[in-house]
């Protein structure tokens, strides 16, 4: 009966060891819930003192160009659209933000592309339209000339590259770790062979030494914050200086 006894305890902890290894294998990625969307700015700089704003009273938002050429800031990941609106509603009676919408989960990156690009003439559907890795790219492109800061002056020099992934994967819905190095270390290793429109690719003196991250865009350029003070930009792998930093690229969806 003891013996018993043991090996049923003996088995739990197993049972209890694989359940939470594959647990933490997805660590660090999970989809976005319900947001906050706010304004139609004309002036990028609009946008970006309102997430600047929203930075110092510690809420992580991040500001975006529509198709339409206006920008707009998005925070928060809530479970459900009542929480959401209840925030939404609290910073209105605080004055932090004025009129409002609540993103739900999934309107993200595919249902703007395809809102923002109505139009007269017919475009043709393709799979690859509607694979969230092209619809990654080409949301990261949509940010081409923005002279970007993630949050403003509050947090340090090297997270605008990362700052700026997690916007456009935010965008597509899906939530990654904000540092570049935390971003390396998860999703699927791709080979620079085997790159695809939406990975990220990751720069450094070593693995362990990550410095930068972009969006691949396809042709061997990817689209990335390169400094503070400096527009996002479309650079090349090829380039020198990155050719001989590159460290690899991840795959999320």
């Amino acid at each position: 009966m003891i013996l018993m006894r043991i090996f049923i305890m003996v088995a739990l902890t197993v049972t209890v060891s694989v359940v939470t290894a594959r647990t933490e294998t997805g660590s660090g990625i999970s989809k976005i819930g319900y947001s906050i969307q706010v304004g139609a700015f004309t002036d990028v700089r609009n946008a970006e003192r309102l997430t600047a704003k929203l930075q110092e009273k510690g809420i992580e938002a991040f500001y975006f160009k529509r198709e339409n050429g206006f920008y707009a800031v998005r925070f928060g990941d809530f479970p459900r659209r009542d929480e959401a609106r209840k925030e939404a509603k609290r910073l209105v009676s605080d004055q932090i933000i004025s009129s409002y919408f609540i993103a739900p989960p999934q309107i993200t990156a595919k249902e703007h592309w395809k809102r923002d690009n109505d139009s007269k003439k017919p475009v043709e559907n393709t799979k690859k339209d509607t694979e969230m890795g092209f619809i990654a790219a080409r949301t990261a492109e949509r940010f081409v000339g923005i002279p970007y800061r993630w949050g403003g002056n509050t947090v340090v020099d090297g997270m605008d590259c990362s700052g700026f992934a997690r916007a456009v994967y935010n965008l597509c819905g899906v939530n990654i770790p904000r540092t570049s190095a935390e971003q390396f270390r998860i999703g699927q290793k791709v080979d620079r062979d085997d790159l695809k429109d939406g990975d990220l690719v990751f720069f450094g003196s070593s693995e362990n030494q990550i410095t930068h991250v972009g969006i691949y865009v396809g042709n061997s350029r990817f689209v990335h914050a390169p400094k503070r003070g400096e527009d996002i930009k479309i650079s090349t792998l090829s380039d020198n200086g990155f050719s001989k930093r590159f460290m690899g690229g991840r795959r999320y969806f």
